[in-house]
């Protein structure tokens, strides 16, 4: 099994939404049975909390499943993880400075340097304080980084395979 999972600051608002996207994109793919999906927060504020509302009414509004209760990223979970995907360059700075390894540091991706148009801006903006137009928008970044997240993980998967 290939895991992957989404972290941003308090795990109710931009990585449970990616989980829920790519997780669809992932069963879409036919990968439902080799790639695992999930996500957790930077920090324990919300830990046990469902996500944001704003985040619920987006993705039922765009069709995606969802089902998530917030918990805290762990340094332990790296050895069981193949990839974390941080949302903003903060989370990918904590996330490498939790890492116990070299080899787990390297673990830890931006979502949008997947995406090419991305360009320099490599960050999904934080919706939380904003209104539902910033979690629409999230959701479009969201969108916009999965195909070539999908590729990668496709391709490690089979390395993973073989």
């Amino acid at each position: 099994m290939y895991r992957v999972c989404f972290v941003c600051t308090g795990n109710i608002c931009r990585s449970p939404m990616a989980e829920s996207v790519f997780r669809a994109r992932v069963a879409e793919a036919g990968l439902g049975g080799l790639v695992e999906v999930d996500s957790a927060g930077t920090g324990g504020w919300h830990e046990g909390d469902g996500a944001d509302p704003r985040t619920v009414s987006v993705l039922e509004t765009a069709g995606y499943p969802h089902d998530h209760r917030a918990r805290q990223f762990r340094s332990s979970w790296f050895a069981r993880l193949d990839l974390v995907i941080a949302l903003d360059s903060g989370h990918l700075r904590e996330l490498r400075a939790l890492a116990p390894t070299p080899e787990d540091a390297a673990k830890v991706r931006l979502l949008r340097s997947y995406d090419p148009a991305a360009g320099a801006d490599t960050d999904v903006p934080d919706p939380y304080y904003g209104s539902l137009d910033g979690f629409e928008e999230c959701l479009n970044l969201l969108e916009a980084a999965s195909p070539g997240l999908l590729a990668a993980v496709r391709e490690a998967v089979k390395e993973h395979t073989e």
